[in-house]
């Protein structure tokens, strides 16, 4: 997203520019995990929206959105709700087994019927898609609440997993890919200020390649 030139004038000074994302002019295609980083903390929100808005219009991709907490994944959850290219959904601690286990078989249908017809495309601008099957499926979820593979939990197989809160440890960003991503899936790690500190780590003690996210999304889903 770009923002407006600074005029030099003596207009009044004009609103916060929408939230700006950092992009690799020769991003690493073959590479899975990228980040995309986030001017300020108060246009977080914001750019999961407008990224989400991009990404949404990919029909039928099965999406995870991983957070920290119960809060933030309640924040998410509200401020993406009426996104209209996306059918929600969340996974959180106090959520009846019945119920998550039918959360867990609604994407792993969408995940199925994406592996079946991956080159679908995107949906045009404008278009209100009612059919359900069309959407992209996001499910939100905690650390706390992705699959248990070590107690026979199928892994989610996410085209796309969006780490809206990044972890601190590899150990808990292994647990999400391991749990939620399929095997050609890809990782967008959310970036604001000082986390590019923990990013690096991360990247180093996983033995990972993190790259700037693209400027076109499109050529990554």
């Amino acid at each position: 997203m770009s923002g407006s030139d600074a005029m030099e004038d003596s207009s009044p000074i004009p609103p916060p520019t929408p939230p700006s994302f950092s992009h690799s002019r020769h991003p690493n295609f073959s590479n899975r995990h990228f980040y995309l980083a986030v001017d300020r903390h108060q246009f977080k929100m914001d750019t999961l929206i407008d990224l989400l808005r991009v990404a949404g219009r990919r029909a039928g991709l099965p999406l995870v959105v991983c957070c920290s907490s119960r809060d933030e994944l309640d924040a998410v959850c509200c401020s993406v709700s009426n996104l209209p290219f996306i059918t929600l959904e969340a996974l959180y601690s106090d959520l009846a087994e019945v119920e998550r286990a039918r959360v867990l078989e609604r994407f792993r249908q969408s995940t199925i019927r994406w592996s079946q017809n991956p080159e679908i495309g995107f949906t045009a601008d404008g278009n209100n898609n009612e059919d359900v099957e069309q959407k992209s499926h996001v499910v939100v979820v905690t650390d706390t609440c992705v699959p248990l593979i070590g107690s026979g939990e199928s892994s989610m197989s996410a085209r796309l997993i969006i780490n809206y809160e990044l972890p601190t440890k590899k150990e808990i960003y292994a647990r999400r890919i391991a749990a939620c991503l399929a095997a050609d899936g890809i990782v967008i790690n959310m970036v604001v200020g000082g986390e590019v500190v923990t990013l690096k780590s991360l990247e180093e003690s996983s033995n990972l390649l993190i790259s700037e996210m693209p400027i076109n999304i499109s050529e990554i889903l």
